[in-house]
């Protein structure tokens, strides 16, 4: 298990490397006037730039409004991207800043405290697959948790909700979270086991109806970055 483990790791940075390198030859060619290029590197990132926003602001329609800031605000500053960071890095620190400034509207806060937000069909969680042809009991239930773990992640302050979406869906190392945030690997990791935490007792008797057993207490396991 532990090698397994081990080897998913290394393959997930792998294929993170593949992917910054590649991205920055097309942020050569975007640079240097490329309109193709920039069209593909929106193509590459836009799902998951959707999933991050998603994942913090809970309306597709306002994810999909930061999203296209996001991309406006990416073409206006590519000519002064250094690479010093990946492209998705850097994408990310944009889009969860503009998710967070979005949710700190008072509009959008008086929105919050007059309806009822929970996870529809059309709002999936990032942590359950959509099931099609499965038992409709089972849909029923798994549906019930998908709306158990939607429910439990906006509860969550804004830094909380982040760093799970960045860790447990997006799989992205704690480095790459600290350089996201723009805080150090310990704020992140305090942030991460807190969180863990949050989402442990949100969901002790969902988990035990599961499993039918109680979770155990989550603890710094020391897991590698």
């Amino acid at each position: 298990m532990v090698v397994n483990r081990a080897q998913a790791k290394a393959s997930n940075r792998e294929a993170r490397r593949a992917e910054a390198e590649y991205d920055g030859g097309l942020i050569v060619r975007a640079q240097a006037g490329d309109r193709g290029a920039f069209h593909e590197l929106v193509q590459r990132h836009e799902r998951r730039a959707f999933a991050i926003a998603m994942g913090l602001v809970r309306d597709p329609n306002d994810a999909r409004e930061v999203v296209q800031e996001a991309f406006l605000r990416v073409h206006r500053s590519l000519e002064g991207f250094q690479g010093g960071s990946s492209f998705f890095t850097w994408l990310y620190r944009i889009v969860t800043n503009l998710s967070i400034d979005f949710m700190r509207k008072p509009a959008r806060r008086e929105l919050e405290l007059s309806e009822h937000h929970d996870l529809s069909d059309e709002q999936p969680s990032p942590f359950l697959s959509k099931i099609d042809g499965s038992d409709p009991l089972d849909v029923v239930r798994r549906r019930e948790i998908a709306q158990r773990i939607g429910a439990a992640l906006e509860a969550l302050p804004p830094y909380h909700r982040n760093v799970i979406l960045m860790r447990e869906v997006e799989g992205m190392s704690y480095e790459e979270m600290a350089e996201a945030m723009e805080v150090s690997k310990g704020t992140i990791m305090s942030r991460l086991f807190h969180a863990r935490q949050k989402l442990q007792r949100a969901l002790a008797d969902c988990y035990q109806e599961q499993i039918g057993k109680p979770p155990v207490k989550a603890r710094d396991s020391g897991e590698d970055a």
